[in-house]
């Protein structure tokens, strides 16, 4: 193995990747949900289906595209329809598999926060990118996979606003609003693996990538993590996994100044 040794984001993403089965639809989003679904289709899973939120279907970059209305998007597509198309046709209609997400606050029931941080909307500490099409991602695919680095700021006993709803306050309250994707089936993060409980909804923590303590993992979650009973250890990438997931990670890299492509 060359390259140097393997970062937590890399083994996070190469955890992500593995989450994804040949043949799935995925409604994919920037940043690492974008760079684990590309790795999982250059691995494992050459046939997943990437769907992007501006509407390209079927995409196949051969590089990481930079935002989801980068060009590559649309060139390597099997086809290109409108925004309405995608949400109402593909993903209300219960069409995408599973769906990637991050977010800048996570709470115990998986809800998603990427709007403001603070108690006040009108003044808040910090205001967030907003929600984009994540809440009909998290309303509507058959399940959702959350990827996002863990700690005590981000994973919160309580998100300071609900973008993107994963179990609300805990069982039935899905049925309740009449949401028809599956929500949630795990959070996955630079530490390991954290799972709703059947029973509860709570995020328990069902596996520790190598190296990682569950001590670590609690210090790092903002309420009293759960612990499944027979804890796993993630397996680590593989030669594969990391050479393939570094050669992606370049792609994104600026060409020098004076270069072609303006």
């Amino acid at each position: 193995m060359t390259g140097g040794p393997v970062t937590s984001d890399e083994t996070m993403i190469v955890a992500a990747a593995r989450s994804l089965r040949d043949g799935a639809v995925c409604f994919v989003g920037i940043g690492k949900p974008s760079t684990a679904a590309n790795l999982a289709r250059r691995t494992h899973a050459p046939n997943l289906v990437l769907i992007y939120e501006s509407g390209t279907l079927g995409a196949r970059p051969d590089r990481l595209p930079l935002s989801i209305g980068d060009g590559v998007l649309a060139e390597s597509a099997e086809a290109v329809v409108g925004v309405p198309e995608v949400f109402n046709y593909w993903l209300q209609a219960g069409r995408v598999d599973v769906g990637f997400l991050s977010g800048a606050q996570l709470d115990r029931f998986a809800n998603i926060n990427t709007t403001v941080v603070g108690p006040d909307y009108h003044r808040p500490a910090v205001r967030l990118p907003g929600s984009g099409g994540a809440p009909e991602i998290a309303a509507s695919c058959r399940e959702v996979v959350i990827v996002m680095r863990q700690s005590p700021r981000a994973f919160v006993d309580r998100v300071d606003f609900v973008t993107s709803f994963g179990y609300g306050r805990g069982p039935g309250e899905r049925q309740r609003l009449g949401l028809r994707g599956g929500g949630p089936s795990r959070v996955i993060t630079d530490l390991g693996i954290l799972e709703p409980d059947p029973a509860t909804c709570e995020l328990t923590l069902t596996a520790v990538h190598p190296g990682v303590s569950v001590a670590q993992v609690r210090a790092a979650t903002g309420w009293p993590l759960a612990v499944a009973d027979r804890l796993a250890t993630t397996a680590p990438p593989s030669d594969l996994e990391l050479t393939t997931l570094r050669r992606l990670v370049a792609t994104m890299t600026p060409a020098p100044a004076g270069g072609s492509g303006g």
